[in-house]
């Protein structure tokens, strides 16, 4: 901020806002969920307030904001308001949340935010790797189990040990850890940062996140495809080479074999249809064909689908749920900001100068095919990072 108080906290103020985005799990509910970071920026807004300044909007952040508007507006006429208002509110609030953020890391230069990203990083998937080896003591290393268990940082899946860290979600884990992936991937020149790679690593794969593992199985051959590099290309196989090293001292040691329980992951997706995903994506398309232009209204999907097939879920596709939600009018605001967004990351050359700025977007696409995230802290949190440096980039560009 452009206050005395948060540019003397140097990196410290960005490490806590990182840090206590992936603590939303731990969240006060008072009619919505009041989250750490949120009490994190508004403190920060309190001692900085006569100094808070609204930046100018990129293009992208026009068209979001568009779409948030008309995804509120669908809720006015649903046949469930009252879950349209739960999700207007939370839109209210995170998009608040935005604006700090914004604020907040327009202060720093991007040695600060890397520095913060390293220590975040390390952290979140650190203590989220301990949760996890003290889930699987706490089950005694037994997966058998035909119904959900969580313990400490284990979710006993259909049998399997999925990670989960400091979050709730074994997908969400790997949508979150992304940002912290993919930073590392591309820059790991020190030894803190080899450090993060190895565990953010180690945690998406444990995970046995299908849709996760699948999106950074891509953003691993696109880095590797943009960089052309052999340097790359030696730090990806030394890396894959050392988890194997782990694998097999896991399994050695505990009989926890990761690759026959990976091989059983694929092998299930033949015959459980996604998880029930491609039953829901169907449901989607069903709704969306009744109500084509304007959608069955903001976060109504889960109601449709409690009433006409007996389950409250949600469709587990980011795209389809804004289709069936909002219609082609929401669909095409959803679409022409991404594309924006795309535009803007190729144009500034931002593959070739943060690279870890454009694969993080590049994954968080894949993993939105499979999840619902219509409204995401971390996903702002990385539009708040990449508005930060193209206004950094815009203003080195005019001073020239």
């Amino acid at each position: 901020m452009g206050s005395v108080y948060v540019q003397n906290q140097k990196p410290t103020v960005l490490f806590c806002l990182f840090v206590l985005v992936t603590l939303s799990k731990y969240n006060v509910n008072i009619g919505f969920s009041l989250k750490p970071y949120m009490i994190f920026l508004f403190a920060l807004l309190l001692l900085s307030f006569a100094s808070f300044y609204v930046y100018k909007l990129q293009a992208y952040e026009v068209l979001l904001l568009l779409f948030y508007l008309f995804y509120c507006m669908t809720g006015a006429f649903s046949l469930y308001p009252e879950a349209s208002l739960r999700i207007m509110l939370g839109v209210l609030l995170i998009l608040a949340c935005y604006f700090l953020m914004k604020y907040v890391i327009a202060e720093f230069h991007s040695g600060s935010i890397k520095r913060a990203l390293t220590g975040a990083g390390i952290l979140f998937n650190g203590v989220s790797l301990l949760l996890y080896i003290a889930g699987l003591q706490a089950v005694h290393f037994q997966f058998a189990s035909e119904v959900e268990i969580i313990k400490w940082g284990v979710m006993i899946d259909r049998s399997y040990p999925r990670l989960i860290g400091v979050l709730d979600d074994p997908n969400i884990y790997v949508f979150y850890n992304t940002l912290f992936f993919t930073y590392f991937l591309t820059n790991s020149d020190s030894t803190k940062n080899k450090v993060g790679l190895l565990l953010s690593t180690l945690a998406s794969v444990l995970t046995f996140s299908r849709g996760g593992l699948i999106a950074m199985v891509a953003v691993l051959i696109l880095y590797l495809l943009i960089t052309r590099s052999l340097n790359s290309l030696k730090t990806v196989l030394s890396f894959v080479f050392l988890f194997g090293v782990l694998a097999l001292i896991a399994h050695f040691m505990t009989n926890f074999n990761v690759f026959t329980i990976l091989t059983e992951r694929a092998d299930d997706f033949l015959h459980d249809g996604g998880s029930g995903r491609f039953s829901l994506w169907s449901r989607a398309f069903e709704f969306f064909s009744s109500h084509p232009f304007a959608g069955i209204g903001a976060f109504n999907f889960s109601e449709y689908n409690l009433f006409y097939y007996g389950e409250a879920l949600y469709v587990h596709n980011t795209f389809l749920e804004i289709l069936s939600e909002t219609g082609m009018i929401g669909f095409c605001l959803y679409f022409s900001f991404l594309f924006l967004v795309l535009l803007q990351l190729l144009k500034q050359k931002i593959h070739k100068q943060e690279p870890y700025l454009f694969l993080t977007f590049i994954g968080f696409l894949l993993q939105m095919m499979s999840l619902s995230l219509i409204v995401n802290e971390l996903f702002f949190l990385y539009l708040a990072l990449l508005s930060g440096y193209l206004r950094n980039h815009q203003s080195e560009e005019s001073a020239k």
